[in-house]
């Protein structure tokens, strides 16, 4: 058994994921061209050291198909010895790409690897694959798979969360983001060129900094109308003890779509010879679980609670979360059922502020997990994402 190192971990800025987004107008693949450069430059890395690329991507459809994670080297001019993997594990993808990474390394197969996520969703839309189990609502009955936001309703009914806890949730999402941006806390982003509007993109386009209590209860219910076109009934009728669904999600304690990507650098301790580098971080362990497909987005607590009992920890054990920000009730489910104390959890914000990529978020997190305990001088952290159909994800850090 070989431990694990994280040797480097960026990230684009999560960009808008409009027409008018600074990243718009790039190819997934630019994105991660950028940042194969910037590992070769910011470590000394010889890319002819890199075994394998594995990177989680959702909608594996159009410029993102076709295995991603090869043809992204290959357009980097990377050497076509590099193996490439694309993972799909719906919005936990990234860190299940690290994941399995890591056990390649682990097992001795590998000594460097990158792994990381690519979505650009205002080129790729959610859903453009068209699935059947999220277009077909007979066949998505059958798999009991709702879409993301009916079953974050259905959290917030199951655990009583109210709208004014919703909105309070987005709230300080969007001030600890603005807050973070402001003082140069992300500093694992890097800066991506876009030639076609003249720009380089520094920032984090999707905080809302101006966003108010009083701005986000004037937000309509966005999910409403789908619960009453028979998703309410389906919920209610596999839950017979509810009276209603709460509609408690908005555009507002949502998350916001985004374009970006993200890659660690992975590796034994061999390479911190060979690139004469010290490690950043050691992975611990990591965990997989799956939770009720219909309340969609529960399987990130379900994953964090099988690796915190394997490694017989509390919260109390564990320094900072990072936890997958999927609409506010998963938040409050995370820090209910973990008892996660506020200054512990997403303390730079979370993904209803700064933006989903869905395919590269839990690389994203896990390299501000690491940015922010390296900030304050703290050691272990727990970064965990959910997926569609319950499906989550968790890794455990140590920081070296």
């Amino acid at each position: 058994m070989h431990p694990v190192f994280i040797y480097d971990a960026i990230r684009t800025p999560r960009g808008k994921a409009r027409s008018d987004g600074g990243l718009h107008d790039l190819l997934p693949h630019d994105l991660l061209k950028c940042l194969y450069r910037h590992l070769e430059q910011h470590t000394g890395l010889d890319p002819a050291l890199v075994g394998d690329v594995l990177l989680g991507c959702v909608t594996q459809h159009g410029e993102q198909a076709g295995n991603i994670a090869k043809t992204s080297t290959l357009y980097a001019g990377w050497p076509s010895s590099i193996g490439g993997m694309t993972v799909n594990r719906f919005c936990s993808s990234s860190v299940d790409a690290i994941s399995i990474a890591a056990l390649k390394i682990t097992a001795g197969q590998e000594q460097t690897l990158v792994a990381g996520g690519v979505e650009m969703m205002s080129r790729v839309p959610m859903l453009a694959d068209q699935a059947s189990v999220f277009v077909d609502p007979a066949f998505a009955a059958q798999c009991r798979m709702l879409m993301m936001g009916s079953g974050a309703d259905l959290i917030a009914t199951l655990c009583g969360v109210s709208r004014e806890q919703a909105d309070a949730v987005a709230l300080l999402s969007q001030q600890r983001a603005d807050h973070a941006r402001r003082n140069g806390y992300f500093s694992s982003i890097v800066a991506v060129p876009n030639p076609v509007k003249g720009i380089t993109v520094t920032e984090d386009e999707c905080i809302r900094a101006n966003a108010t209590a009083e701005s986000l209860a004037a937000l309509p219910p966005a999910f409403a109308d789908l619960g009453s076109k028979g998703v309410d009934a389906f919920q209610l009728a596999e839950y017979p003890e509810l009276k209603a669904i709460d509609h408690v999600h908005t555009a507002g304690n949502s998350p916001a779509m985004a374009d970006a990507a993200a890659l660690l650098l992975l590796g034994n301790e061999a390479l911190g010879r060979r690139i004469d580098a010290a490690p950043r971080a050691r992975i611990v362990d990591a965990a997989t679980a799956s939770d009720d497909p219909l309340q969609v987005l529960s399987g990130c607590v379900a994953a964090t609670r099988k690796l915190m009992a394997r490694q017989n920890l509390s919260a109390a054990d564990v320094d900072l979360f990072e936890l997958h920000e999927a609409f506010a009730a998963t938040a409050i489910k995370c820090q209910q059922d973990l008892g996660i104390p506020n200054d512990k959890l997403n303390v730079n914000g979370g993904v209803i502020a700064l933006g989903h990529p869905m395919g590269a978020t839990g690389a994203i997190m896990t390299g501000t997990l690491l940015d922010e305990l390296q900030r304050r001088g703290l050691r272990r952290g727990i970064v965990a994402a959910s997926g569609a159909a319950g499906a989550g994800s968790a890794l455990l850090l140590e920081m070296v």
